[in-house]
């Protein structure tokens, strides 16, 4: 995989002249270049999948590369995460009722793939706001919205670039940028 074109994500520009960047673009890339089974369903779900996720994306003013995140969550399936979070975008029992998803005991709208993508565009647009960038609220999705917040105070810093994270969200975005 070469690195010699600019990559954007959500119409901002990856500075892949920064080392670190570079080197953690380049490992995403590879992992999903070589990760041939994965790939393959990956682009046949889409197919099937990215029509619905577009649209809705679009109509909420949420730029397309988001679908992207769609399947580092869930591979584009209807899963269930070992902490609980189910669906295409992976929501939390407690983050899908505060973004009006209706789960009980005989109805997870988590598993709706239309309710579901509304409601992950209004985390992202509250994110964006406040966080100033779409990387940044791709990065909150993964960590929260706390955790990126206090990330960014703690370390003195205003670009997501620049921030120090874990393991996962450290990767998550570069993950996104390499499933593109």
């Amino acid at each position: 995989v070469t690195l010699n074109n600019n990559f954007y994500f959500a119409g901002e520009k990856v500075p892949t002249e920064i080392f670190d960047v570079r080197e953690r673009l380049d490992r995403e890339l590879l992992v999903n270049s070589y990760w041939h089974s994965a790939t393959v369903q990956n682009i046949k779900l889409s197919n099937r999948f990215f029509p619905t996720i577009e649209r809705i994306l679009n109509e909420n003013g949420i730029p397309d590369d988001f679908k992207y995140l769609a399947v580092a969550e869930s591979g584009l399936r209807n899963v269930t995460s070992s902490a609980g979070a189910k669906g295409f975008w992976q929501f939390l029992k407690s983050t899908g009722k505060e973004y009006d998803m209706i789960i009980d005991h005989e109805i997870d709208e988590r598993y709706h793939l239309e309710k579901a993508t509304v409601a992950a565009c209004k985390y992202l647009k509250q994110s964006k706001e406040k966080f100033g960038s779409w990387t940044a609220a791709a990065a909150a999705y993964n960590a929260g919205n706390y955790g990126v917040s206090r990330r960014f105070k703690e370390q003195n810093v205003q670009d997501y670039y620049d921030l120090l994270l874990g393991e996962e969200t450290g990767r998550y975005v570069f993950r996104i940028i390499a499933l593109k």
